[in-house]
This record gives C-alpha cells, sequence and structure tokens, in this order.
C-alpha cells in the first residue's frame, strides 16, 4: 500500500486526555496530506503499574494467564479515547485490540513472541480511510487466550506490523526526541545520533537504555524496516536505526550505558567436569531467568568458580534453584551481591579501532572505580562495577570516548 505511516506511541505520548488530543492533532496532519495511517498505542502513563498493584492486593501469586488478562486492558482505554479524540476533530479512526486484528503469538503468557499477523480487518478499514489504532503490547495465542509481549512489547507490535504491512519506516514516539550517547539526564553533553545501527541499537537495548524494546529492533533487522525514534512533543527530526550499510562512517563508540538493579551471583567449588554450567544454566533458563556477564575461573584442584549476573527482581526464583544446584554438587556457599551495576560501551567502530578496552579501563582506573568483571563483544565491552560508583562511570567513560 502507498503513502503508509506506521507510528507508535508510548505511555507518556497518551498519559492525559490534552496529551492524546496532541497526539491525534498530530495523526490528523498525516491523514490529511494523504497517508493510510496505522497507529499503534501503548497504556496511559503508569495504567499497568497500577494494574499489577491492583492484582498483588487480590493475589500475589496470581497465574501469568490471568495477568495478561488484566494488562490488556490498559492499551483498550488508550486506544478507544484515541479514536474518539481523532473523531472529534473529523478524521474517521477504528481501534482494535490484538485479538480482533488477530495478532497470533506463541503461548508463553507474559512474554509471547509474535507468529503472525492476519492484516485483513486493517487493509479493510484504511479502505474505508480510516485511520487504524491498534493495541500495543498484545496479541492472542492459537487458542484465543489474551497474551502479552512483556514490558516494551508495544514497540515490537509496531514494527511487526510495519513489516507485516510492507512499510519502509516504523515512527517511534516517545518522551525523548532520538537516541543518545548517553542518558542526558545523566551525562551533561550527551549528544543525539542523527542514524545508529540495528546491532548498536540491540546491545544499548539489552544495556539498560530505554528507549526501544530489543526484541523490536530484532524483528526491524530481520525485515529490514527502518525505525525512527521520535519526539511526541516536538516536530523536530529524531534518530534513525538502521543497517550498518547506511552510515557513512562507524564511530569508535556510539553510546555509553549503565544498568542498575543487577545481582552477581556467585557459586565457588563447583566440580571440574561436562556438563556443570549446562545443568545450571539450563535451570535458570527454564525458569525464564536471563542471564547477562558470565565469568568461570581456571580449575584448581578440579574446582571451579562460576560468576553471573542477573536482574535483581529474578533472584526470589533463582535462589532455591541455585541452592539446590550446590546441595546436589557440593559446591560452595551461593554468594549473592546485588549492589553492583554493569556499564557498557557500545559501537560498531570497535571492529575497526583499537585501544578501545583501554581507554574504557583507563578511564575507570583514573577515578578509582574497580572492575569486577569484563564480558565482551564485537561491538561491545561490559564492566561489572559497585553500583555506588554507576553515575560517576557512565560519565568518565563517555568523557574518555570524546563522543
Amino acid at each position: 500500500m502507498q503513502n503508509l505511516v506506521v507510528q507508535k506511541y508510548g505511555g507518556t505520548s497518551v498519559g492525559t486526555t490534552d496529551k492524546i488530543k496532541n497526539v491525534a492533532n498530530r495523526i490528523k496532519g498525516y491523514h490529511d496530506s494523504g497517508s493510510h495511517v496505522v497507529v499503534v498505542v501503548s497504556a496511559m502513563g503508569h495504567t499497568t503499574d497500577e494494574l499489577v498493584d491492583l492484582a498483588e492486593k487480590i493475589n500475589p501469586n496470581a497465574s501469568r494467564r490471568e495477568m495478561d488478562m488484566l494488562l490488556s486492558t490498559g492499551e483498550q482505554v488508550s486506544i478507544s479515547l484515541l479514536a474518539m479524540a481523532l473523531e472529534a476533530i473529523g478524521v474517521p479512526a477504528q481501534s482494535f485490540t490484538g485479538s480482533q486484528v488477530k495478532i497470533i503469538t506463541d503461548g508463553n503468557f507474559s512474554n509471547a513472541k509474535i507468529e503472525m499477523i492476519d492484516r485483513t480487518r486493517i487493509d479493510e478499514a484504511l479502505a474505508l480511510g480510516k485511520v487504524v489504532i491498534v493495541a500495543g503490547f498484545q496479541g492472542i495465542d492459537r487458542n484465543e487466550n489474551i497474551t502479552t509481549l512483556g514490558r516494551g512489547g508495544s514497540d515490537t507490535s509496531a514494527v511487526a506490523l510495519a513489516a507485516t504491512l510492507g512499510a519502509k519506516e516504523c515512527e517511534i514516539y516517545t518522551d525523548v526526541d532520538g537516541v543518545y550517547s548517553a542518558d542526558p539526564n545523566k551525562v551533561a553533553g550527551a549528544k543525539k545520533h542523527a542514524m545508529i545501527t540495528y546491532d548498536e541499537m540491540l546491545e544499548l537495548a539489552s544495556l539498560g537504555a530505554g528507549v526501544l524494546h530489543s526484541r523490536s529492533v530484532e524483528f526491524a533487522k530481520n525485515y529490514n524496516v527502518v525505525i525512527h525514534v521520535r519526539s511526541s512533543f516536538n516536530q523536530n527530526p529524531g534518530t534513525l536505526v538502521v543497517s550498518e550499510d547506511k552510515l557513512v562512517e562507524n564511530v569508535r563508540v556510539s553510546g555509553v550505558t549503565v544498568k542498575s538493579e543487577e545481582a552477581r551471583v556467585t557459586l565457588p567449588d563447583v566440580p571440574d567436569k561436562p556438563g556443570m554450567a549446562a545443568e545450571l544454566f539450563g535451570n535458570l533458563s527454564a525458569a525464564d531467568i536471563i542471564v547477562d556477564v558470565i565469568v568461570q575461573s581456571s580449575p584448581a584442584n578440579g574446582k571451579n568458580t562460576i560468576s553471573f549476573t542477573i536482574s535483581r527482581k529474578s533472584l526470589k526464583d533463582a535462589t532455591p534453584i541455585l541452592e539446590k544446584f550446590a546441595k546436589d554438587h557440593g559446591t560452595g556457599k551461593v554468594d549473592i551481591d546485588d549492589k553492583i551495576a554493569i556499564v557498557s560501551a557500545v559501537g560498531v567502530g570497535m571492529k575497526s579501532h583499537v585501544g578501545v578496552a583501554a581507554t574504557m579501563f583507563k578511564a575507570l582506573a583514573a577515578n578509582n572505580i574497580n572492575i569486577e568483571m569484563i564480558s565482551t563483544s564485537e561491538i561491545k565491552i561490559s564492566c561489572v562495577i559497585t553500583e555506588a560508583d554507576a553515575k560517576k562511570a557512565l560519565q568518565e567513560i563517555h568523557k574518555a570516548f570524546e563522543i
């Protein structure tokens, strides 16, 4: 379909009735210019958090199926209000839940993955000249159970729709006007990028940069959909997330992030024999616990020490798994440090520039910040440090790379 625009508005962009009216006026401009517009909307403001709090008061151990049933209602409110706002200014619009447009997912409640989207109802509404508004963050499984895509899932909904409908670009509207080299609230002089690669954005998203949901970037990369991160509060151009071949120059480091709310787990005296790591991390994976940095020491006297990081919120589920593993294999006592942070430098230019790690380590050393663990990839270096040093580390690394 020609002149197709796919947009997504986050919770802060539709947090009040005035903001919803502002979004409606922005959409009207696209519609009046002759574009076919598909809009994905998140729940208003802190609605999802408020629904979670309600569930906690009723049943702290509610099933994930029922939590998805509850949380999906937040978007139903915002899509209908936005449709009403558009109708009030003379723009025909129709809202749809994820189930109504048949966003089919797997059955993994609270963290479902999109398998396919039936575009029939969307095409029918667009053919009638309507703005189509779709609830983000949700879908249905093959048994017609309502599912949600996990926090930030509205980004994934929007990019998946853009891919399904053949849009070349997906505009993601948020409360910031692009992707910065660091959090501008923490680092003075942080630079807004005109362009950044999918791989860089994937790393930044997984490392705590809250601008985009990492699965949305994966989707965009797989289907070659350009993501345009923009502010819903002004008309300024934002940041384009594109394939690497679109960049004129690969800078050494494009972004520095810090990820707090982390914990480091250390298991000493793990028997040095095949299958130990497979069993340990297999058990954690089965409980949907995401592991980040992993370090294993060289064996001594037939024993290893395994250290890794997980989110603090995963500790409740991880602790019994760790204690059982320790008991079954006679390891030392499980040690947990929940006062750590992970600071990272990311850039596709690392593949062609030397000295990146040295620059980062020197910046930390010069400020008496101790590195407790190190993890690297082709375009990323991460260091585990104490949480108290997190903000200072972020600022000094950003300064060292002269981004």
